[in-house]
């Protein structure tokens, strides 16, 4: 594939991509679903990982020293306020949580390449560089392939997990079996390009992102335009490549799997093929779509915060201890 059909196939698929995307978080939005209405937006800050860069990281205390630590993975396309912005002032009432930019997102690490297998160690970086021995792994769509990818490649230091709106592999459709391999070969001579159209973006960004929400769609268009749209052939091409099928049902940890049951983008099913891989998976049901965590947040964080306890009073005592 020359780079000029490599490019036309991409900037098709950023273009659609943005335009869908940019439409749901415009002024349409306010006349949809309300955005999701918080009192506080906790700050964060800039961490640098040895040996792997530099990331956006929220990082807020529960109610003791030793309550368990959630670390919570966003979705393609977003950033960690964007995805778990209405979920993190909830979910402190009783544990530490932790929330990050991935890479190509936001202000996450920029890369060569996009890898799961890269987002994964950088969870465990930032554990080390917080402190954290073992946590609890929070992923939602995308988020939760890097979740499973965590527990594969470090074992030791996954607690339980909780899985939203995801699956074991993205490929389960003809139409997907198409389309994925064409946007891995459209980017693979792009990657540098897109790299430097994804750096340039984030080059111009404050250093850490505003906390002022009082007009929540202006806060949450601004958030939404920190991750560039070249990002998400790179990401997309990713995630046609994930594939947990294969020992997924080797987790051996405290697990909960919360499906969106009117889910367009991963159909219910796929959910709820992944809980039945995973002995003792317990399974919580949301009501709504994919976007579920934001643009339907009243319904479903409640939904996530059950997951969540029921993850947590499984643990082992051992794995109680946040740090």
């Amino acid at each position: 594939m020359t780079k000029q059909i490599a490019r036309s196939v991409v900037c098709r698929v950023v273009g659609l991509g943005a335009a869908v995307l940019r439409t749901a978080l415009g002024a349409g939005m306010r006349r949809i679903v309300p955005m999701p209405q918080v009192d506080v937006v906790p700050e964060g800050r800039i961490v640098d990982l040895p040996g792997r860069g530099r990331t956006f990281v929220i990082d807020v205390a529960g109610p003791t020293p030793t309550a368990p630590t959630i670390i919570l993975l966003h979705a393609l396309g977003c950033t960690a306020y964007l995805s778990w912005v209405a979920t993190i002032g909830e979910l402190s009432r009783k544990y530490r949580v932790i929330t990050f930019d991935q890479r190509w997102h936001g202000r996450g690490i920029r890369s060569p390449r996009f890898r799961f297998a890269d987002c994964a160690d950088d969870v465990v970086g930032i554990m080390d560089e917080l402190g954290v021995n073992r946590a609890v792994i929070a992923g939602y769509s995308m988020g939760g392939a890097v979740a499973q990818l965590t527990w594969q490649r470090h074992r030791d230091r996954v607690a339980g997990l909780v899985l939203c709106s995801t699956a074991r592999n993205y490929r389960g459709t003809r139409r997907e079996r198409l389309f994925f391999p064409l946007v891995t070969a459209a980017m693979h001579p792009l990657s540098g390009y897109a790299l430097a159209r994804v750096e340039r973006l984030a080059e111009t960004l404050p250093e850490v992102p505003s906390v002022e929400a009082a007009d929540p769609v202006a806060w949450g268009r601004v958030e939404f335009r920190s991750t560039s749209a070249w990002s998400l052939p790179e990401v997309l091409g990713e995630l046609g490549r994930f594939n947990s099928a294969p020992w997924i049902s080797e987790v051996d940890v405290p697990t909960a799997v919360v499906v969106t049951e009117r889910d367009h983008t991963i159909p219910e099913r796929r959910q709820r093929g992944l809980a039945a891989a995973i002995d003792g998976a317990q399974v919580r049901t949301a009501p709504g779509g994919h976007a579920s965590l934001f643009l339907d947040a009243a319904k479903w964080v409640p939904v996530f915060l059950d997951a969540v306890k029921s993850v947590t009073e499984r643990l082992e005592p051992s794995s109680e201890v946040a740090v």
